[in-house]
This record gives C-alpha cells, sequence and structure tokens, in this order.
C-alpha cells in the first residue's frame, strides 16, 4: 500500500516511528514533512498530504500532531478525504469498518507509541464493512438525504 503521511512538530516523534513501522511492514511511504520537531504550521504539510490522497496518487494517509485535531480538520477539507481522529483500538476499527475512513489522524499527546502502533495497524487491516455504511459514507459527499 502507498500511504502519505505528514506531521507538525508536535506529531513529529510519532511520524518517524510510524515511517519505520510501515516501511518494515512493506508499504511504501511518501512523507510530506515537517522534518524537524522545529515550531511549524499544520496545514503546510497536511494538506499536501491530504490533497495527494484526493488526487489517487496514495492509497491512504496518516496525519499527526498533538491532538490530531486540526490535522483531521485540515485533512477533511479536502474533497474525497476521510479523515478519522483516533485515539483508541476502536475508534480505529469503526474509523475505516464504518466511515471507510481512508485518513487516520494521531494526536502524539493523547496516545502512548504501542497504542500509536496499534492504531495504525488497526487501521490498515480492517476492511470496510459496506452495507448500510456505505449508504451513509456516500451521503457525506453528496449531502443528499435518501428518498422516503
Amino acid at each position: 500500500m502507498h500511504i502519505a503521511i505528514a506531521s507538525d512538530h508536535a506529531g513529529y516523534q510519532y511520524k518517524t516511528l510510524i515511517v519505520d513501522f510501515l516501511s518494515k511492514q512493506g508499504h511504501q511511504v511518501t512523507d510530506f514533512g515537517t522534518d524537524s520537531s522545529e515550531s511549524c504550521d499544520y496545514p503546510d504539510f497536511i494538506r499536501p498530504a491530504a490533497e495527494a490522497l484526493s488526487r489517487a496518487e496514495v492509497d491512504r494517509a496518516i496525519v499527526l500532531g498533538g491532538s490530531g485535531n486540526g490535522e483531521a480538520i485540515v485533512a477533511n477539507r479536502v474533497p474525497g478525504v476521510r479523515c478519522a481522529l483516533c485515539f483508541s483500538e476502536d475508534t480505529a476499527r469503526w474509523g475505516r469498518s464504518h466511515n471507510d475512513a481512508n485518513c487516520l489522524a494521531i494526536g502524539e499527546r493523547t496516545v502512548d507509541k504501542d497504542l500509536c502502533l496499534r492504531i495504525v495497524a488497526l487501521w490498515l487491516e480492517t476492511p470496510f464493512e459496506g452495507g448500510r455504511h456505505a449508504r451513509r459514507v456516500a451521503k457525506i459527499d453528496t449531502g443528499l438525504k435518501e428518498e422516503a
């Protein structure tokens, strides 16, 4: 799988951890930065990663920050991106199985390293369930209610 990854300074440590983890798993990783723990503005790095996902240049994206909130907001502004902010194994599993999340946001200040890697692994391996969830996901982009 080809995965885009990006972070701000507050997510940089986990970004490097995840890049190593993904590479060892055989995934191709495109790193959109940042390249240090020096203070920076997260949209400068998150938006290009989300745009690469939107253009189907990558299969999925992972974005990181202190809380992951701002990163998820930026990613979700890009058409076709469904970014789930995950902070537990359940939120990672449901983000994929129920929401077909193609982008994962994690806050380095909210989860420990071991949980972070478990979240990434679960998010990668969990399939989308489809069914009633597919109808709901389709409404994300169309914004239309089903005819009664």
